[in-house]
């Protein structure tokens, strides 16, 4: 009898100190868009960015300048239209008008496919700096002991009140000098 008031009694001690445990998690919090800003790497990935996204762009105006001269071509030729050649003028007219279109069907095709190749060219850019960010909050997390670190840069975070800021830490594991003044947001 006293074995199983003694395992009850130490069952009962663990379970109230596993309680107590889950009682005390400790809760943190970090402005994410604040720590991206603050990473060289986001600063490259922009650059390269804006560079693909300019050289896209750059495709697309050689196309309208190309399709632009078409349709003053065409305007000059309808100018040109007589009863005596109305048949040549019209004919010429009718193709150069099927370029036109061509163009223009050909530009939306490259517009589509440009705008797909910078949803791809973003991915390929931005995930690996959210990998790494991700990876060192969770790691100064984990020897913090915190269970839970909140965004306060997404809008879900409604209100805080305490916890720690660990943008600091983040930043130190990130290898990122701290001269980089911190915002704290509005609570």
């Amino acid at each position: 009898m006293k074995k199983v008031v003694k395992v009850a009694v130490v069952a009962v001690g663990l379970f109230l100190t596993g309680s107590a445990v889950h009682a005390q998690q400790r809760f943190a919090h970090i402005n994410s868009n604040e720590l991206l800003q603050a990473m060289p790497e986001m600063k490259t990935a922009d650059d390269q960015f804006q560079t693909f996204q300019k050289q896209k762009q750059s495709e697309l105006q050689l196309m309208d300048t190309e399709r632009q001269k078409k349709i003053t071509a065409y305007q000059d030729k309808a100018k040109t239209r007589s009863e005596a050649n109305k048949d040549q003028v019209d004919k010429e007219l009718g193709t150069m008008a099927n370029e036109i279109d061509d163009l223009a069907k050909r530009m939306q095709d490259v517009q589509q496919k440009a705008q797909q190749d910078l949803q791809q060219k973003q991915g390929e850019l931005y995930q690996p700096v959210y990998l790494k960010a991700e990876t060192a909050v969770k790691a100064v997390a984990k020897e913090k002991g915190f269970a839970y670190v909140f965004d306060v840069s997404q809008p879900g975070v409604v209100y805080f009140d305490g916890g720690e800021d660990i943008i600091a830490a983040v930043k130190a594991k990130l290898g990122i000098s701290a001269t980089t003044a911190t915002t704290t947001p509005k609570k």
